[in-house]
């Protein structure tokens, strides 16, 4: 109704005017016509609202000031209507002959009519009536749009217009004055000079653009920390909200207490008028007024029965410790003095600190007074619930003892609407259910869709209860964490883990993988298929451990048959469903892979996998230690240049084999080795190409000997075999090729035959049973070949020496 009767009383100005149309300049009407035009394009976004200005008023007003009114409104009109329809998305008509009638014809024909009424009463004060003019025009072209966005939208009128539309008020101002600057170039120069305005009119264009974008800048920035304290606030809340939940499951019989008593508590609070920040407060101290019970033993607090003197004295203490507590959180009101508080009296027989009356903060009586009638109202371990009317009988027959008057007659009053309230809080607080018939596609993940979302569709009872059983979980850990540190063999800590585990996990088979040089190798395996997780050898990046630890992130009941290998045994493989395998991150990196496998499908459940989370960390580092003492342990008996076993080894394998020598009357040859040739190489290449040829001939010795014999590294150039029932002529053809394994060794490395070996052999029980006496002997008859070795090559350079002095 509004915009039809502004369209038609516009559309019967611009009819009228047009009926008795005269020009004053027809020529000075087409260029101001065709500059509006021109200028209408130039236009600017309104913030907050759908709509756009542009600087045409200021051909309006030198319309007002030197042309007839029905030229002024034709210029007017037809400046907004091609505003209107410049570069539009979708033209909504409606629109369109509202801001040409209902806006434009309308404001310019008042315009008009102001001006040439004031022109007849202070013609000597043309800027002032301009300045009039212009406010006319800017009211009568700004009112009616506000008028029709409040109503669309249902705002205030009001509010639109000064949020919209106010601040553009100086700019018609700043317009007036130029249109009268231009009207007196006019006079003097002619109405041609008009025209020298499109600079000053593209200025204020501008001039709208800039102001306009730190204005929506500025907007956007306060409408960013505007969203950031909700979020902030929210977090904060909701931060409460969990830390109240964990409290609520010291006691899960009341699972619903807290969420209740903050309903009642805030709804009271407001009846009694207090402020927006003590209702914050009351609202969190509500939330976290029972936080003190962390510090109370777990056997008082859930005992079915009345407290004792001594148990009451230690829950005494729980008011204190919640206070202390919420001391450190830096919350914006005063909640600790509440939770200090909520245990007192009205008659100061209260605790902690006797506090009576008005001395109580305000909280602290209102939460004093829910907290006890839902208590009444709620089952305890040492008593049934009792009716709401009883509880509220006896909340009333202590007011003015325990607890304050005026807040007991508040309760009084709407305790069956808080009640009804507190019940529909409880149902929307009720977590609802998630879908469980997705399935995630994994990407890069080995059987891309193996692992699948879970049912969340836990009520909230059931979920507190989880929370309370995590006490029996946390000994359980706890147990876990001092075994595995008992011990720093790689064996026994695994095989404690997978004990301590199953009574955590329910499981088929357990394994633990250990990455060795980018293969993951199985250091346990325990229960199902033993044999075929036995044998598997997973590289890292390959398979579904492999994945786990290349990626470092869980999977929850994947498909073992994607592991390499698997599938040899074809009984075997339709025998685990599902595994849940978890990443081993040590200090340095990841050591390995735990993995669980179970017959069922889908057998693992996000529970399952937040404790194996708990747990990977403290195995990871038991893991890792144990492969340190395992590597520490192997460097002291092996050999670091060649992989041999070192001196220490073989005296401690001697000893043994020559036990068994003098056990068994069996027979045991002792070779050492010498390489001949050594020092001329380091000398000649450097000590790399030596350590490299120490190397090559090591791998090469180890060929040359039985899979039985035993090949250490005494130190330096010297080697020692040990080969159990080796017959003097069998060792010499050892020798043989021993030597000639040094002489490929050589050739390999300097591409020349600059080595040979030096051997003397020791046998048992010929050359007796003590160690050392045998090595004595080996080295002896060794030295013996070396010099003969060496007079052998000092005659034959020697001949060689000749023959070059005879040619």
């Amino acid at each position: 109704m509004f915009v039809g009767a502004t369209v038609s009383l516009g559309m019967a100005v611009l009819c009228s005017a047009l009926w008795h149309w005269h020009s004053v300049d027809l020529t000075r009407f087409i260029c101001y016509l065709a500059i509006a035009v021109l200028a209408s394009a130039l236009k600017v976004q309104l913030p907050g609202i759908d709509g756009s200005m542009s600087v045409n008023f200021l051909f309006i007003l030198l319309g007002v000031m030197e042309l007839s009114l029905p030229e002024t409104l034709v210029i007017g009109c037809t400046a907004t209507l091609v505003q209107s329809l410049w570069n539009p998305r979708r033209p909504d008509p409606i629109k369109v002959l509202f801001n040409v009638f209902g806006m434009m014809a309308n404001a310019s024909a008042l315009c008009y009519v102001s001006y040439h009424w004031l022109y007849g009463r202070i013609s000597s004060s043309r800027p002032l009536m301009l300045m009039i003019a212009a406010l006319v025009f800017f009211l009568a072209n700004t009112l009616p749009v506000s008028l029709i966005i409040a109503l669309t939208e249902k705002k205030a009128a009001r509010k639109v217009w000064s949020e919209c539309y106010f601040w553009s008020f100086p700019y018609y101002l700043v317009g007036a004055a130029v249109v009268g600057l231009v009207g007196i170039v006019n006079q003097r120069a002619g109405w041609q000079t008009s025209l020298l305005v499109l600079p000053v009119i593209y200025w204020v264009y501008r001039s709208y653009r800039l102001y306009l974008g730190r204005l929506e800048a500025e907007k956007e920035r306060v409408e960013i920390e505007k969203r950031h304290v909700e979020q902030i606030a929210s977090l904060n809340m909701r931060t409460i909200e969990a830390l109240a939940l964990a409290i609520e499951a010291k006691d899960h019989t009341t699972h619903t207490h807290l969420q209740r008593v903050r309903t009642y508590a805030v709804e009271i609070a407001r009846e009694l008028g207090l402020s927006a920040d003590q209702i914050e407060a009351l609202r969190a101290a509500a939330l976290l007024h029972d936080i003190g019970k962390l510090a109370i033993p777990e056997h008082i607090i859930n005992k079915p029965g009345r407290l004792t003197p001594e148990e009451f004295e230690k829950m005494k203490v729980h008011p204190l410790v919640g206070a202390e507590i919420l001391d450190r959180v830096a919350f914006p009101y005063p909640v600790a003095p509440i939770v200090r508080s909520h245990h007192e009296r009205w008659d100061g027989s209260g605790y902690p600190a006797g506090l009576s009356g008005e001395e109580i903060p305000i909280g602290a009586r209102i939460l004093a007074v829910v907290d006890c009638l839902d208590a009444m109202a709620s089952d305890r371990q040492y008593r049934p619930a009792m009716p709401l009317d009883e509880a509220m009988d006896g909340v009333i027959e202590r007011a003015g003892t325990w607890f304050d008057p005026n807040v007991v007659a508040v309760l009084e009053r709407r305790y069956k609407e808080l009640e009804d309230l507190a019940q529909r809080s409880d149902d929307e607080f009720t977590p609802s259910g998630f879908s469980t018939d997705l399935r995630v596609e994994r990407g890069l993940a080995p059987a891309a869709g193996f692992e699948r979302g879970s049912d969340h569709s836990q009520n909230e009872s059931d979920f507190l209860s989880s929370i309370a059983s995590a006490r029996q979980e946390a000994q359980a850990m706890f147990d876990l964490s001092q075994d595995l540190g008992n011990s720093l063999s790689l064996s026994e800590t695994l095989s404690v883990l997978s004990m301590r585990l199953r009574k955590l996990i329910p499981y088929d088979s357990i394994a633990v993988f250990v990455d060795r040089n980018g293969w993951l190798l199985p250091e346990l395996v325990s229960g199902e298929n033993f044999r075929v997780l036995s044998s598997l050898k997973i590289r890292v990046g390959e398979g579904l451990c492999g994945w786990v630890a290349e990626n470092c992130k869980p999977i929850v009941n994947g498909n073992p048959q994607v592991e390499s290998g698997y599938a040899a045994d074809p009984e075997k493989r339709a025998a685990l469903a599902s595994a849940l395998a978890v990443p081993l991150q040590g200090l340095n990196g990841v050591v390995g892979v735990l993995a669980m496998y179970h017959s069922t499908p889908d057998a693992f459940t996000p529970d399952h996998l937040r404790i194996l989370l708990a747990v990977a960390s403290k195995v990871a580092i038991s893991v890792e230690n144990a492969l340190k003492y395992q590597q520490a342990e192997s460097s002291a008996t092996t050999d670091f240049l060649t992989g041999l076993p070192n001196a220490r080894s073989l005296f401690v394998h001697l000893a043994r084999e020559v036990a068994r020598c003098r056990r068994m009357k069996s027979s045991l040859a002792v070779m050492v080795c010498d390489i001949d040739g050594l020092k001329k190489i380091n000398d000649s290449f450097g000590h790399l190409e030596g350590d490299k040829l120490l190397r090559e001939f090591s791998t090469r010795l180890r060929d040359a000997c039985r899979g039985y014999d035993y090949v250490a590294r005494m130190g330096g150039d010297e080697f020692v075999v040990t080969a159990p029932g080796l017959t003097p002529k069998d060792a010499e053809e050892k020798s043989i090729r021993m030597n000639q394994a040094a002489v490929d060794a050589g050739r390999h490395v300097c591409g020349q035959e600059m080595i040979s070996l030096s051997v003397g052999t020791a046998f048992c029980p010929e050359d007796g049973f003590d160690v050392e006496a045998l090595l004595a002997t080996a080295d002896r008859r060794m030295y013996s070949v070396k010099q003969i070795h060496h007079a052998q090559r000092e005659a034959a350079l020697n001949a060689l020496a000749q023959g070059a002095s005879g040619e």
